[in-house]
């Protein structure tokens, strides 16, 4: 049961990540005019994205000095994803199996 849960959680924060990666693709191509932000179909996708990944940029994008029309939020996001939240998922996943708590580096 614990390998379901944490698999579960490993893919919504996956799958988190690239919704992260595909809004700042997305938000690049907008500014560069590359996609129409007229259109229907791709208004609808950037609106869902950015309704998804915005409350877990703005805190980082309040930290962020201001870059000029540089958003580093969403690499700052993903590093931290990669770096703290996948490790640290996996540490409690080990603690939830073997039942005591291992140290970070063996």
């Amino acid at each position: 049961m614990p390998t379901i849960i944490y698999q579960l959680l490993f893919f919504v924060v996956d799958t988190f990540k690239w919704a992260i990666f595909l809004s700042a693709v997305i938000s690049m191509l907008l500014a560069f005019n590359v996609l129409d932000s007229r259109n229907r179909i791709v208004w609808m996708i950037a609106d869902f994205l950015f309704r998804v990944t915005d409350p877990a940029l703005r805190p980082i994008r309040a930290i962020l000095p201001s870059f000029g029309g540089i958003d580093l939020s969403p690499w700052v996001a993903m590093v931290l994803i990669q770096y703290v939240v996948e490790p640290l998922l996996y540490r409690i996943y080990l603690c939830v199996i073997t039942g005591t708590l291992q140290p970070m580096m063996q």
